[in-house]
């Protein structure tokens, strides 16, 4: 049977591709990939200072390129479908988004999902990029850390349940899929408050 230490040694053996694949991930994902890097960085394969400059690194890189994506978006392709469900999706969620995108823009950043199409929106709806760049890197220096230090709890949890690899990694499965249960829940929740807010 593996334990835990396979993994460490596996992901210390091959450090620099995770470094990589961190920052495509934050690119292109996010809570999943921060979640990861939290749990390899408390089990010390690795560094959690190396690990957060990669994390920043591809969250700032994702902001950049998305909001140019979103304004690429508009002036090429402004009235095809799946930018309509973006803007209902967006609006559904933080509907004063026109008035306020500050807060729009810092609140979609934790909930999942929401982010990269509030992202793409605010290009796309060309927000003041000032405005937006503050709201979005404020967010991203609260919810990688945020996010990490969850890795981080998660694998100590799941640590003092099994060292048994797979054991552990179902711990892992199991307060992950709590997590985004939770965060769905707090999205919903975000919802009914705007809603009520907003009559």
């Amino acid at each position: 049977m593996h334990t835990v230490k396979f993994l460490t040694l596996l992901v210390s053996h091959y450090q620099i591709l995770a470094y990589v694949v961190i920052f495509l991930g934050l690119i292109f994902e996010g809570e999943v990939t921060l979640i990861s890097a939290g749990i390899l960085s408390h089990l010390g394969a690795l560094n959690v200072w190396f690990a957060l400059c990669f994390i920043l690194a591809g969250g700032f890189t994702k902001t950049f390129l998305g909001y140019h994506v979103g304004k690429i978006i508009h002036d090429k392709w402004h009235e095809t479908k799946f930018l309509r469900y973006i803007e209902k999706r967006v609006l559904n969620v933080t509907p004063h988004f026109v008035q306020k995108p500050f807060w729009s823009i810092f609140i979609s950043k934790f909930i999942f999902g929401l982010n990269y199409m509030t992202i793409i929106f605010s290009g796309y709806e060309k927000v003041d990029y000032k405005k937006y760049l503050k709201a979005e890197i404020s967010a991203t220096f609260i919810w990688a850390p945020l996010l990490l230090g969850l890795g981080y709890f998660f694998s100590y949890t799941a640590l003092h349940v099994s060292r048994e690899i797979w054991k552990f990694s179902l711990v892992i499965l199991i307060l992950v899929i709590l997590f985004f249960l939770f965060d769905k829940l707090i999205g919903w929740i975000y919802e009914i408050f705007e809603e009520f807010y907003e009559n």
